[in-house]
């Protein structure tokens, strides 16, 4: 332990013989894996880091900060952007151990531990052929990607990940383990389902599932760059008028060394459309007729595979140890406007890792009212996400400026809202993120941690003290 550390030796070794995980500490085997997380651009250094085998470890740990007043972060996959995993010089609590999955499937449920990833989950479900909507990279945290909402492919047909989900146990800032669910606190699990780790630490979910795969129709069609215009019009006009069980979206990328991408476009900008139909195969082909014979596409590979294998297509192109800074935008409309504000970046990215998605959503995540649940942005029918990625720290400041300006430039056109799990920055999209719900999460937020334990998040602050 550093000589700087605000944790003494006895402290230390009180929690130690409380945890039956394990705890770990500067110069510790493990330590510096346990706090790694997804994005290269954060660095921090926990006093203690907390591995718990379960939910006792948890109201140990939540407790043992308070008493020591310690700084508290979560990590449940280590994938969110901003870095809130992890905490300097304070306790972060690493959920990985807790990554089991059970499923019913009878009942087409899955009770799924905090440190799953979605390829946990994906794995599990699919032997029953069974599914929840969940995100597009498979290293992602059920937790994280659950608290902010989630969505991916499954979400036009099944909503967002929180439509999904049916009760949560949570650990509150006094350490204390509630159940959460429509019927139990049910104040508590409207504030869970988009209110991010505000309200404590959760050590189960509990999801419905739906019959998905094992086959689905998917693949990238590929277009040259140059003409983005076109293609991105047409998609924006296709998807109009397409049924829920079909998502389309489109990401500016560097074209990868694949087989199935002819040479002479390899480590060229090309524009990628990417339908995903979770319907019959052959009715899917039918439908995509349209889209896949626009124009002079330079490759196309969407064909019948695997859900599983679909949920792991991009993990190459978002693997972990590059830096990241993101900037999320949503819209309620897609105007021609919009669309040459977006290329004006997309076709200029800092760098080849670097992307600009363009995805589609809607569908059943619009049927829902806005304060149903904390995540508010049911008008959202598109989200712009300008991903800045890079692995030179000199290339900081150009990468985060790309973002930043990309997203003053589209602002004017949106709705004022941005997906929490999007935001890059520490605090300051708390309003953007949680817009009209905001006012009722800081009542909910003054109930459950008033002294503000959880923080380390979009942050919800608490009313102050009278």
């Amino acid at each position: 332990m550093t000589l700087d550390s605000p944790l003494d030796e006895p402290a230390y070794e009180t929690l130690a013989r409380q945890i039956h995980g394990e705890t770990l500490r500067p110069g510790d085997d493990g330590y510096d894996e346990a706090r790694t997380i997804w994005n290269a651009m954060i660095d921090r250094r926990p006093a203690v880091i907390v591995c718990p085998t379960g939910a006792a470890d948890v109201m140990t740990a939540v407790a043992f900060a308070g008493e020591h007043d310690l700084p508290l972060a979560v990590k449940g996959g280590g994938h969110n952007v901003a870095g809130n995993a992890v905490c300097d010089d304070g306790l972060t609590i690493d959920l990985s151990p807790l990554s089991s999955v059970r499923v019913d499937p009878g009942e087409r449920t899955a009770r799924v531990g905090p440190g799953a990833t979605m390829a946990d989950l994906d794995h599990e479900t699919q032997a029953f052929g069974l599914a929840t909507p969940a995100g597009f990279n498979s290293e992602t945290g059920i937790a994280g990607l659950t608290l902010g909402g989630g969505f991916g492919w499954l979400s036009r047909k099944y909503g967002l990940t929180i439509d999904n989900l049916r009760s949560v146990d949570l650990v509150t800032a006094d350490g204390e383990l509630v159940h959460a669910s429509e019927d139990d606190n049910p104040d508590l699990f409207w504030g869970v389902r988009g209110g991010g780790g505000n309200f404590g630490v959760v050590t189960a979910f509990e999801f419905d599932l739906h019959e998905v795969g094992p086959e689905i129709l998917a693949g990238l069609i590929l277009y040259p760059a140059e003409d983005a215009p076109e293609v991105v019009r047409h998609w924006r006009d296709f998807v109009a008028d397409i049924p829920d069980e079909l998502t389309v979206w489109v990401v500016v990328l560097t074209a990868p060394p694949f087989p199935f991408v002819p040479e002479a476009y390899h480590g060229s900008a090309v524009v990628a459309v990417v339908p995903v139909y979770v319907g019959d195969p052959e009715d899917g082909t039918a439908l995509l007729e349209p889209l896949r014979s626009f124009d002079d596409p330079i490759a196309d590979n969407v064909e019948p595979r695997s859900y599983a294998a679909w949920q792991q297509f991009f993990d190459p192109a978002y693997a972990p140890g590059a830096r990241n800074y993101w900037k999320s935008l949503n819209f309620a409309a897609f105007s021609d406007e919009t669309i040459d504000a977006c290329l004006e970046y997309a076709l200029d990215r800092p760098t080849p890792e670097s992307k600009f998605a363009m995805a589609h959503l809607g569908g059943a995540t619009t049927r829902v009212p806005a304060d149903a649940t904390a995540y508010p942005h049911r008008d959202t029918e598109f989200v712009v996400n300008a991903v800045a990625r890079w692995t030179d720290p000199e290339q900081d400041e150009e990468c985060i400026e790309w973002a930043r300006e990309a997203h003053a430039a589209l602002a004017e056109h949106s709705t004022d809202g941005t997906y929490v799990n999007f935001v890059s920055e520490r605090t300051g999209e708390e309003r953007a993120a949680y817009r009209g719900n905001y006012d009722r999460l800081v009542e909910l937020k003054t109930a459950y941690d008033p002294e503000n334990r959880f923080r380390m998040n979009q942050n919800v602050r608490p009313k102050p003290r009278t």
